[in-house]
């Protein structure tokens, strides 16, 4: 008998997209288990808490198939991959700005821990340019983002804008 292939897809979240939920779906069916590691990326600026990320995430990945649980982490992402068992990292492209990042990001993982592969997945065409920086930029201007995340997801994000304060004339 096999081994669990364990997979971990890292990421902030903030906010979960149509694009990270079919990465999601996609990269479950890889893997005997997916752990959705939610962190906080220093050079962003999140408009949700970590909590409240951890339950939204936890949320609409709730109905998805497979072996899928959603974990905080703050630390090295091979480390915390290598304290959950993993043997894959899964990571979404959109486009080749996004290839060039995360090969760069690879090869320095794989400098940590040479047992760990990393997976890239090509986004699927329609979604490839959602990108949670920009949906909340859209948000935050009272732009419309219903093509972008789920239903629950743009009442959340009207919501905070209307507490943070919606931009422009």
């Amino acid at each position: 008998m096999s081994a669990n292939r364990v997979g971990v897809y890292p990421g902030t979240f903030d906010p979960i997209t149509l694009g990270h939920m079919d990465i999601i779906r996609r990269g479950a069916k890889l893997v005997d288990t997916l752990i959705i590691g939610v962190t906080t990326n220093p050079s962003k600026s999140p408009m949700f808490t970590d909590d409240e990320r951890l339950e939204t995430v936890k949320r609409e990945v709730a109905d998805c198939e497979g072996d899928i649980r959603v974990v905080h982490f703050n630390s090295l992402l091979m480390d915390f991959a290598e304290r959950q068992g993993a043997t894959v990292i899964v990571r979404g492209l959109r486009a080749v700005a996004d290839f060039e990042y995360e090969f760069q990001m690879a090869g320095m993982n794989q400098q940590l821990n040479d047992d760990i592969e990393t997976l890239f997945l090509m986004a699927d065409v329609a979604l490839q340019p959602i990108a949670s920086r920009l949906v909340k930029e859209i948000a935050m201007y009272g732009g419309d983002i219903h093509k972008f995340v789920t239903p629950t997801v743009e009442r959340e994000m009207k919501a905070r804008v209307e507490k943070l304060g919606r931009k422009g004339d």
